[in-house]
């Protein structure tokens, strides 16, 4: 937990140095939205070959050797390379990263506590997404920048001139605090799988395992629901700063310490449903995703910070209860199905995609001049609309396939007693 929280604490310090980074030098506008999907880009296309490599090797040791590819693509920005190309190589890491993460709940806990332990995961990935903001923040801002500069060191000159490149620098010091705690992470008697040398296997062998889940009565509901959500959140992570310029005239540091209200909601809304809900009654929070769609449009009207911040901490809440029982569902289901790594590559797989093709739309959009109002009200209204879908197609699930649903319903239960 610790190793993650670190470790997604920078990552989301990092998206907003970029973000700065792209403003100071008068980068293209579309520049700032691509960023998400630059980051989702090798989730997608390594897809068929991260689950294997986490299941090949002690989960632990794929978290180092990831955590170190993210300090290459923080240093390659701070360097002078191109924000874009450089949040892809962090986003590279965490591709490796995420299935070994998760992965390893399934092999530390039994059936009966991966609700509660996603609870925790889940809550401190949100934390940190949220407090990550909140730092890079601070760290390009007017109080903390001027004194990182201002630190001289001996008979070294760093070529750190600017408020980004500083934070940048702090940032280096949270992978590597994260890569210490990664070293700790103990090896578990869960047998390995070692990996195939031949590319073409491991690609059929990943598309076996995505149509396996997709095919799967439970395990399709949760995908769509979590690929969907997550969808949506990868992209609002960076609309939420255009969204606070236009709404309360905020700049990046402003934004980025209201997006910070968020964490109280999303941790409240996990931790409930990590001691409340129970595996076998994750669809029924399904419903909250349409209510999360139609608030999220209400986010257009905010103009006033003392209303926006509760409205938001509410929005979190409920997200963060959605999330976890149905991830947690989806996590069962796929380990039964395939394995622990294989699973969390197919769930990656689909929700960076969908993070990718969204945030490909809204940066498209903003060449055309999409305003942030205009691209929270149809994120908002595609939740909504998608997720009522999703009901339905549960619905007609349990009409069509009522024994196959109560035995997977009956498996969930006699883990989580």
């Amino acid at each position: 937990m610790s190793a993650q929280f670190f470790s997604s604490l920078a990552d989301n310090a990092l998206l907003v140095a970029a973000i700065e980074l792209l403003r100071m030098s008068k980068a293209p506008a579309w520049q700032t939205p691509a960023l998400a999907p630059m980051f989702a880009l090798f989730y997608v296309v390594l897809a068929p070959f991260v689950g294997a490599f986490a299941d090949a090797l002690p989960k632990g040791k794929v978290m180092l050797i990831s955590n170190s590819i993210k300090v290459v693509g923080c240093l390659m920005m701070l360097f002078g390379g191109h924000p874009l190309m450089a949040y892809a190589i962090v986003g590279l890491g965490a591709a490796a990263y995420s299935p070994a993460k998760y992965g390893i709940l399934t092999e530390l806990l039994p059936a009966s506590q991966l609700v509660k332990g996603n609870g925790w995961i889940e809550g401190l990935t949100v934390g940190s997404i949220i407090l990550g903001i909140l730092l890079g923040g601070q760290l390009v801002g007017a109080r903390i920048a001027p004194t990182l500069l201002s630190i001289d060191l001996p008979l070294l000159n760093t070529g750190i001139d600017t408020a980004p490149e500083a934070a940048i620098s702090v940032i280096v010091f949270l992978y590597i605090i994260a890569a210490i705690f990664n070293l700790y992470i103990p090896r578990t008697d869960a047998p390995l799988q070692p990996m195939r040398g031949n590319l073409l296997f491991l690609v059929r062998d990943f598309s076996q395992c995505n149509s396996r889940l997709w095919a799967d009565r439970l395990g399709q509901i949760t995908l769509a629901t979590t690929t969907l959500l997550w969808g949506i959140f990868g992209n609002l992570r960076v609309i939420v700063f255009a969204w606070a310029a236009a709404a309360l005239g905020y700049a990046t540091t402003q934004a980025s310490n209201l997006a910070g209200v968020v964490i109280i909601g999303s941790v409240i809304g996990a931790v409930a449903a990590s001691s409340k809900m129970k595996l076998e009654h994750a669809v029924k929070v399904i419903p909250l995703g349409i209510v999360i769609g139609i608030l999220m449009i209400g986010l257009v009207v905010m103009t006033n910070v003392w209303v926006a911040a509760p409205f938001l901490i509410l929005l979190g809440a409920l997200c963060g209860f959605l999330i976890v029982p149905m991830n947690a569902l989806l996590q069962h289901r796929g380990h039964n199905l395939m394995g622990a790594g294989r699973s969390i590559a197919v769930q990656n797989f689909n929700e960076q995609a969908c993070i990718l093709g969204l945030g490909a739309f809204y940066a498209g959009m903003t060449r055309f001049g999409l305003s942030a109002f205009m691209a929270i009200t149809l994120f908002g209204l595609l939740v909504a609309v998608v997720m009522e879908l999703i009901r339905r197609w549960y619905k007609r699930n349990l009409v069509l396939h009522a024994t196959e649903i109560q035995r997977l319903l009956t498996i969930a239960r006699s883990d989580h007693p």
